[in-house]
């Protein structure tokens, strides 16, 4: 069901609010997003990420913002509202990780990302500060996630299986140590009992999961719960019927995947692909 809309038009969820008014607001100045960093000392592409509602920003940046535009405190609310939302999907978060610590299975789709259960250190950290965060909260970040690794670690390691659209896969790191740092992590992962991964490559066209990472976690008593999430919300779906919808699309999309062989194959072709540090 789409998003209800206010009588303005415009969308009522607060972080999409948030960046819809900054986009109207530069539209109406007619200013380009390098001109607004120029006018405002910072860079632009930073206002193009909080356009986009990939990031927030700061208060410091949001401030200035309302000055710049003349809406005093306008902006400074919509983002206080984005983010008292963002806290409220951290409540959600908290229980998918407590359903996931218990599961005694796990499913996993990516569009565009790297599951967490297998990223390094590298790939949190670049990650995470695109999403906005930096300074000690990145680092923090950054450790919990690596601490989640632990769970496919282990005798009574839970199985995993993921598929990984290809394109999660054609987005590399910024630095290409890091990068094929991720990539031997992913080829080592690949040869553990309890991890089988399987690359959805291009050739294999549009399917049911294009717009959205999903998790299946079957539970100790015998139900699956599916968490859908996408870079502003999470969403625990817990009915039957729709759980088994979003299986049916899984096992739909897991035909079209390579083999874990052949996968594990591709992601070592492309660790050829990546340049090598000539200092070592």
């Amino acid at each position: 069901m789409p998003t209800r809309r206010a009588v303005t038009g415009r969308s009522r969820e607060p972080r999409a609010r948030f960046a819809e008014e900054l986009r109207h607001l530069r539209a109406q100045r007619g200013e380009s997003l390098r001109q607004l960093g120029d006018r405002l000392g910072w860079d632009w592409s930073l206002f193009g990420k909080m356009e986009s509602g990939e990031t927030l920003g700061g208060p410091e940046v949001v401030e200035a913002l309302d000055q710049h535009y003349g809406t005093p405190g306008l902006l400074l609310a919509l983002w206080e509202l984005a983010i008292n939302d963002q806290t409220q999907f951290r409540e959600r978060y908290r229980r998918y990780m407590e359903l996931e610590s218990k599961a005694t299975s796990l499913w996993h789709f990516a569009v565009s990302v790297l599951p967490g259960l297998l990223q390094t250190p590298g790939y949190a950290g670049e990650v995470l500060a695109a999403g906005g965060l930096k300074g000690l909260d990145l680092e923090q970040q950054v450790q919990a996630r690596m601490s989640r690794r632990s769970l496919l670690e282990g005798d009574d390691a839970p199985p995993f299986r993921t598929i990984l659209s290809e394109a999660v896969l054609r987005t590399p790191l910024r630095d290409a140590g890091e990068w094929r740092a991720q990539l031997e992590y992913l080829a080592g992962a690949a040869d553990r009992r309890n991890v089988a991964l399987q690359v959805l490559p291009f050739s294999a066209g549009f399917h049911g999961l294009m717009n959205v990472d999903v998790w299946y976690l079957r539970q100790p008593e015998g139900r699956t719960l599916a968490y859908t999430e996408s870079g502003y919300r999470g969403e625990l779906l817990e009915e039957t019927a729709a759980v088994e919808r979003l299986q049916l699309a899984y096992d739909a999309v897991r035909d079209l995947a390579l083999s874990p062989v052949e996968s594990r194959k591709f992601i070592l072709r492309m660790l050829e692909e990546v340049p090598c540090d000539p200092s070592t």
